[in-house]
């Protein structure tokens, strides 16, 4: 008997988001038209909210239960599906836009900031409405989640209260009438629903944005997100608008590959969005001024530099080409990248660990591999070669210790 309510909910919620029952439907639905629903639809993509409530183990849309792994532990995204019971079927309008805007649940309690509200409150009403006329037409789904799994104190949400009075500062996007359409619809698309920071902004210990240090790359999950800049060393200074868009679109470029949660990003969203959103975000990032680095690189004499260059000659040379640019839309540009230079090795000591996969996208079908070589090399070997990559072809970042090396294996081996 449940498994039939449940169908006939689902065909009274499509239903009702045709405009089937008439002028008299009750449905939140039943009063929005296909466009509405549309742009909903379209800006779940965007905001990539799939990305966290659909678990890939059970594949049932917005259903909820997927953990995210966070720096305080582990939260479940919860059930977005119109279910009333054990989704968002009994709120209304103006509670899921108090969640999505504001981090405030319908009972009062805060909600923890891995659902990015700081972000999303930079939404207008209407598109978060919208949203929530997509959601009402997806199949509902009976999944009660826990989501909170957070240890002692942090499964206090009273805390939220401080974190919010440092951290989030509510309202609306306003648009700078000294900037162009494009870049003020790539500044929403960025620090809105797309909520990039949220990835590549550092964070204070609290785990809120350094908006100091906005876009300049962040560890967590064990990649590191890179800097987004125009530093032309360790950010995108050396992309064109147009290898951005590309690199958006079809998780390929000249310079780089998306792979670990970027490739996730692009199979998701960005590789869905309109060109014409693509193209606003790239001129909005590529008018963010970086902080070049006054580094020198090591000399190549360094016995370690030394090391790394023997190593990479036999191991890497051949798919990367010895000058490190590799094969353009196919084997990653490491003389021109981004994460072979950035603050931290975090991402590039875990792909000679265990290798990566890069995404596939329809416009770039072949998804290249790199194979791991943890089980050769020992945790000196791959300190040598990593610091030999970021201090070669024009890049210059601080050497990596073999303890480093050390951690993540150990790291990786818990995962």
């Amino acid at each position: 008997m449940p498994e039939r309510r449940r169908k006939l909910a689902t065909v009274l919620a499509i239903a009702a988001a045709v405009g089937g029952l008439g002028t008299h439907a009750h449905s939140a639905s039943s009063a929005q038209d296909f466009g509405q629903i549309e742009r909903g639809r379209y800006l779940t993509v965007i905001a990539d909210c799939g990305a966290c409530h659909t678990d890939p183990v059970q594949d049932r849309p917005f259903a909820g239960g997927r953990p995210i792994e966070t720096p305080f532990g582990m939260v479940v995204a919860p059930n977005i599906t119109p279910d009333r019971d054990t989704g968002i079927g009994g709120l209304s309008d103006a509670q899921f836009e108090a969640v999505v805007r504001e981090g405030k649940m319908p009972d009062g309690k805060n909600v923890y900031p891995a659902m990015p509200y700081p972000y999303y409150t930079r939404m207008s009403r209407a598109d978060v409405l919208a949203i929530r006329a997509y959601l009402n037409t997806v199949a509902p789904v009976h999944h009660e989640v826990v989501s909170d799994q957070l240890p002692f104190p942090f499964n206090i949400r009273a805390s939220l209260a401080l974190w919010n009075a440092l951290y989030f500062t509510p309202g609306q996007f306003k648009p700078d009438p000294a900037q162009s359409p494009a870049w003020n619809r790539g500044a929403y698309l960025v620090e809105g629903p797309g909520h990039c920071g949220a990835c590549h902004t550092p964070k204070s210990k609290l785990g809120g944005d350094d908006h100091e240090r906005a876009l300049r790359g962040y560890s967590l999950q064990g990649w590191f997100a890179p800097d987004l800049t125009q530093d032309a060393h360790r950010g995108l200074g050396r992309w064109s608008a147009n290898d951005l868009v590309e690199y958006l679109k079809k998780g390929h470029n000249q310079f780089a590959a998306a792979s670990g949660p970027m490739a996730e990003e692009v199979a998701d969203s960005s590789s869905r969005m309109s060109d014409a959103d693509l193209a606003a975000i790239a001129a909005y990032l590529k008018s963010q001024p970086g902080a070049t680095p006054g580094r020198s690189p090591l000399p190549a004499a360094d016995p370690v530099m030394a090391a790394g260059a023997a190593i990479y000659d036999d191991l890497c040379s051949a798919c990367h080409r010895p000058d490190g640019t590799g094969v353009p839309y196919l084997i990653p540009n490491l003389a021109a990248s981004a994460s072979v230079a950035s603050s931290e090795p975090t991402t590039l000591i875990r792909v000679v660990l265990e290798g990566a996969d890069s995404v596939s996208t329809r416009e770039e079908p072949t998804a290249p591999s790199m194979p791991a070589f943890g089980w050769q090399l020992s945790d000196v070997q791959v300190a040598a070669v990593t610091t030999y990559i970021r201090n070669s072809w024009d890049h210059a970042a601080p050497a990596v210790s073999a303890g480093a090396v050390r951690e993540a294996r150990k790291q990786l081996s818990a995962d």
